[in-house]
């Protein structure tokens, strides 16, 4: 027999009330991601054996440059949201969660930033 109302069990809210969203946003980022990462993977695939000119100029496409940015951010969103239940499931002491949850988001963050700053240099030809 469960405490909660009928409600609260149909809009699926936890203790932290957050939990259908955080795996909600997961999987929209997954789906987000599948075109992106075909879309890339093609055009890696037709930029093969292209000098370096040429793929700086694809780069320097608006809409693949748009593309490239929508996919950096996917991308490292989609893998801070995968990490934070892993080490939320599997690392027991709180001080090493918290800990990992910080480190964790910090290098993901930094590593996004990079691939956008490095991707907006290309573009813009600096």
């Amino acid at each position: 027999m469960s405490l909660r109302s009928p409600l609260s069990e149909a809009r699926g809210l936890g203790a932290a009330k957050e939990g259908t969203h955080h795996w909600f946003i997961q999987r929209i980022s997954a789906v987000a991601m599948a075109p992106l990462m075909l879309w890339l993977l093609f055009s890696l695939a037709a930029l093969a054996g292209s000098d370096y000119v040429a793929v700086r100029g694809w780069v320097a496409s608006p809409l693949n440059t748009a593309l490239l940015l929508v996919l950096i951010a996917t991308l490292f969103h989609h893998a801070l949201l995968g990490t934070q239940v892993v080490i939320e499931d599997y690392v027991a002491s709180e001080g090493k969660k918290m800990a990992a949850l910080i480190a964790t988001r910090f290098v993901l963050i930094v590593a996004a930033v990079l691939g956008i700053v490095a991707i907006l240099k290309i573009s813009l030809g600096a």
